[in-house]
C-alpha cells in the first residue's frame, strides 16, 4: 500500500516529467497550453478561461477593413463548451477569408487540427426571411473531456467601414481572461472614433510608417459571480466600441461624427424611394379625404396592416437600403424598413409628414444605443408621425398592434429620427406605472374537502397586456386553453372557462375571464383548514444576501398590480390565525397586503407599485429586504378551525 508521502512523491515526479514534455512541442512550431498552468485565481467560478487573444483591425481605407482574431480558450466544463464554438457570418459586405483551429487536451498536447471540410457553410435564411444573402460558417470540435483547449485564428474582410468591431475580452461573468489585446492600424490621417467602458486609461498610440497603431490590452480578469438585476454585461466589463468618422459602403459615402450626419447619410441612401402607384394614391384619398388628421393616420395604418405582411429581405447594401414603396404595393410584403418607408409614403400622399426611425429593438435592449457615441447600433425601423403636442409612433411590421402603441419591443429607448435635415436622437414613449396595470378580481368558494372553484376577472393595460396580446393573436383558442391548463396555477386543477376581449386603442387593454377548479387547494387536518388567500399573484423570486455586490441594480419593469380576492369558506369555520397586514415601502416601490374574515367570507387585498430604473449597488440590501418581504407576505397562511 502506498503511503501518503509516497503518493505525493510520485505525483511530483509525474508533474516534472509532464512539464518537460510540455516544454517540447509535439509538432514543430505549435504552441502548447497546459491547463495546470492557469493561475488558481482565474479558475475560480470560471467555465472557460481565455488564455490568449490578439485582435488585429487593419483599416486600409474607408472601403477595406481586415480583421484577424487569434485566440486560445481552455474549456473547464460542459457549461463552457458554448464559447468554444465558432460562428462567422458573411454576405456581400463581409467576407470570411479563413478559419484555422487546433484542439488540445488537458496537458496541452495537440489532438486534432481543423480541416476545411469540417467547417459547415449554412444559409442565414430565417423563418421570416424571403430573400437574404446572409450566410455563416460554423465549427466546433465537440470534445467532452474536460479541461481541454481550443485555438482559432479567423480572418475577415469588411468591404466597407460602416461598422467596426467591438472588443469585449471577457464575454460573460463565468469567463476569465489571462491576456487579451486589440490593435487597430489605420492611416495617420484616418480619424478613428472609440468609446472605452470599464477600461483604465487610454489606448497606447504609436506610429508605424504612415500608419497610426492603437493598442488596448487587459490581463488577469477573473470570473465574477452572477448578480441578479444587473445591467447588460458589456456595461459591466471591459468594452471598447469602435466607429468611423467617415466611411464608405459600396458606392455610398457618409460621416458618423454626429447623429445629424449619420441621419443625413441614411436619408440620402433611401431618398426617392417613396413613390406610390397611381392606384394606391387614389385609395389613400378615398380613405382619408375630409377626415381629421388623427383619423387619417388610423385609417392608413389599418390599411397597411390589412394589405401587407412582414418578410425579412436582406439583400445588397447590407439590408440598409429599402425596397421602394412601389415594390411593397405590388408585392404586398416588405421588411421593417420597406414597410416603414411605405407607411411614410401613404401618409405623405395624405398630406401628413412622417419619418422613418432607426431603433435597437428587443424587450431587454433599452439602452444599447449610446447617445454620446454616434455609431451604427440599430437593428430595426419604425415610424414617427410628429404632432403639435404628441407624436404618433407606428410599428409597421405588426398586423395586430393598436395604432400609436409600441410595446416593450421598442419603447423607452434612444432612437434616430431621420428626415431631410439629417438625424435627430429622440426617445420613444415611456409607459408609466398608471398605464401598466393588472387589476384582478377573484371570487372563490372552498368545499369541505379543500377543493375550490375560482372565477377570475383581470384587466390588463399597457405593457402588462403585451404577452397575452401576442398569445391570443398568434395561437388558436385550443392552444391557449392548453397553455392555461399547463400554466401551473395550482398543483392540480382544471380550466373550466377561458375568454379574452381586446380593446385596441393607443393604450391597449385586455379583459380576461378565467374559471378554474383547484383540487385540494386548502389543506384539511382534523378540525383545521389551512389556506393561502393570495391565489394567483405571487412574487416568484427570493434574493440571497450579497455583501460584495459590484453591479448597479437595473429593474426593467414599472407596473401596478391590484388584487381583490373574496373566498367563501364552508359553514362552521372561524379564524384561528389571520396573517398580519403587511406594508413595505422602499425606493423600489410599495407593497401592501391584508386579510379580513367576516362570517364565512375571507377578503384578501394586495397591491404593489413597482418602480423601475437604475439604482446603486449599495442599495442591494434594501432590494433584498423588499423582494423577500413580498415573497413571504404573498405566501402567508390563514388557519381556520371548525367549531
Amino acid at each position: 500500500m502506498l503511503t501518503c508521502n509516497t503518493k505525493k512523491f510520485l505525483y511530483s515526479i509525474c508533474c516534472c516529467i509532464g512539464f518537460l514534455l510540455f516544454m517540447t512541442p509535439v509538432f514543430a512550431g505549435d504552441p502548447i497550453y497546459p491547463a495546470f498552468m492557469i493561475p488558481d485565481s482565474l479558475k475560480s467560478n470560471a467555465h472557460v478561461v481565455k488564455r490568449l487573444e490578439e485582435v488585429s483591425v487593419k483599416i486600409n481605407d474607408p472601403g477595406d477593413v481586415r480583421i484577424t482574431t487569434h485566440y486560445v480558450l481552455t474549456v473547464m466544463d460542459a457549461e463552457g463548451e458554448r464559447y468554444a464554438r465558432v460562428v462567422e457570418w458573411y454576405d456581400k459586405l463581409r467576407d470570411v477569408r479563413s478559419i484555422k483551429g487546433t484542439l488540445y487536451d488537458a496537458l496541452g498536447l495537440p489532438i486534432k487540427k481543423l480541416k476545411q471540410s469540417d467547417i459547415q457553410d449554412k444559409s442565414g435564411v430565417g423563418g421570416e426571411s424571403l430573400m437574404t444573402d446572409d450566410r455563416y460558417k460554423e465549427h466546433a470540435f465537440y470534445y467532452n473531456v474536460y479541461p481541454h483547449t481550443v485555438e482559432y485564428e479567423i480572418e475577415v474582410k469588411y468591404n466597407h467601414s460602416f461598422y467596426l468591431p467591438f472588443w469585449v475580452p471577457q464575454e460573460a461573468a463565468a469567463f476569465s481572461v489571462q491576456q487579451s489585446k486589440m490593435t487597430v492600424t489605420a492611416p495617420k490621417d484616418y480619424v478613428l472614433r472609440y468609446r472605452n467602458l470599464n477600461y483604465q486609461g487610454e489606448p497606447v498610440i504609436t506610429k508605424d510608417g504612415s500608419n497610426s497603431v492603437y493598442t488596448w490590452e487587459v490581463k488577469n480578469l477573473s470570473a465574477v459571480s452572477e448578480e441578479p438585476y444587473a445591467p447588460r454585461w458589456y456595461k459591466r466589463t471591459t468594452t471598447v466600441m469602435l466607429a468611423p468618422a467617415n466611411f464608405e459602403m459600396q458606392q455610398y459615402k457618409g460621416s458618423m461624427n454626429t447623429w445629424e450626419e449619420f441621419g443625413r447619410f441614411m436619408y440620402a441612401l433611401n431618398q426617392g424611394r417613396d413613390q406610390l402607384p397611381d392606384a394606391v394614391k387614389q385609395t389613400v384619398h378615398q380613405l382619408t379625404d375630409g377626415l381629421p388628421r388623427e383619423e387619417k393616420i388610423s385609417k392608413l395604418y389599418k390599411y397597411l396592416q390589412q394589405h401587407t405582411r412582414y418578410v425579412s429581405i436582406q439583400l445588397g447594401i447590407g439590408g440598409w437600403q429599402t425596397f421602394d414603396a412601389n415594390y411593397v404595393a405590388t408585392k404586398g410584403y416588405g421588411d421593417c424598413k420597406a414597410l416603414s418607408n411605405y407607411m411614410c409614403a401613404l401618409l405623405k400622399e395624405a398630406g401628413i409628414k412622417a419619418s422613418c426611425v432607426l431603433v435597437y429593438a428587443g424587450d431587454e435592449n433599452k439602452d444599447v444605443t449610446d447617445a454620446g457615441f454616434p455609431s451604427n447600433r440599430f437593428n430595426h425601423v419604425i415610424v414617427c408621425v410628429p404632432g403639435t403636442k404628441d407624436s404618433t409612433w407606428l410599428e409597421c411590421t405588426s398586423n395586430i398592434n393598436a395604432g400609436g402603441y409600441l410595446g416593450s419591443f421598442t419603447t423607452d429607448r434612444p432612437v434616430l429620427l431621420i428626415d431631410e435635415n439629417g438625424g435627430k436622437l429622440v426617445r420613444t414613449p415611456v409607459y408609466t406605472m398608471v398605464q401598466n396595470q393588472q387589476i384582478r378580481q377573484i371570487n372563490a368558494t372552498i368545499g369541505e374537502t379543500g377543493d375550490m372553484v375560482i372565477k377570475v376577472n383581470t384587466h390588463y393595460t399597457g405593457l402588462q397586456q403585451d404577452d397575452l396580446h401576442a398569445r391570443i393573436n398568434m395561437l388558436t383558442k385550443e392552444k391557449i386553453l392548453e397553455r392555461q391548463k399547463m400554466a401551473g396555477y395550482f398543483s392540480s386543477y382544471d380550466v373550466n372557462r377561458y375568454e379574452c376581449k381586446e380593446m385596441k386603442e393607443s393604450l391597449p387593454a385586455i379583459d380576461e375571464q378565467l374559471e378554474i377548479s383547484a383540487h385540494n387547494y386548502a389543506s384539511v387536518t382534523g378540525k383545521r383548514m389551512f389556506l393561502e388567500p393570495n391565489l394567483l399573484t405571487k412574487t416568484g423570486r427570493r434574493l440571497s444576501a450579497d455583501t460584495a455586490r459590484k453591479s448597479d441594480i437595473y429593474l426593467d419593469d414599472v407596473y401596478r398590480d391590484v388584487d381583490t380576492v373574496k373566498i367563501t369558506i364552508p359553514d362552521g369555520y372561524t379564524p384561528e390565525m389571520v396573517p398580519q397586514p403587511v406594508s413595505l415601502k422602499s425606493m423600489f416601490g410599495t407593497y401592501t397586503s391584508k386579510v379580513t374574515v367576516e362570517g364565512n367570507v375571507v377578503t384578501y387585498t394586495r397591491s404593489i407599485d413597482h418602480n423601475g430604473g437604475s439604482f446603486p449597488a449599495s442599495a442591494y440590501p434594501e432590494l433584498e429586504k423588499f423582494y423577500n418581504g413580498m415573497y413571504k407576505a404573498d405566501r402567508a397562511r390563514l388557519v381556520l378551525v371548525k367549531k
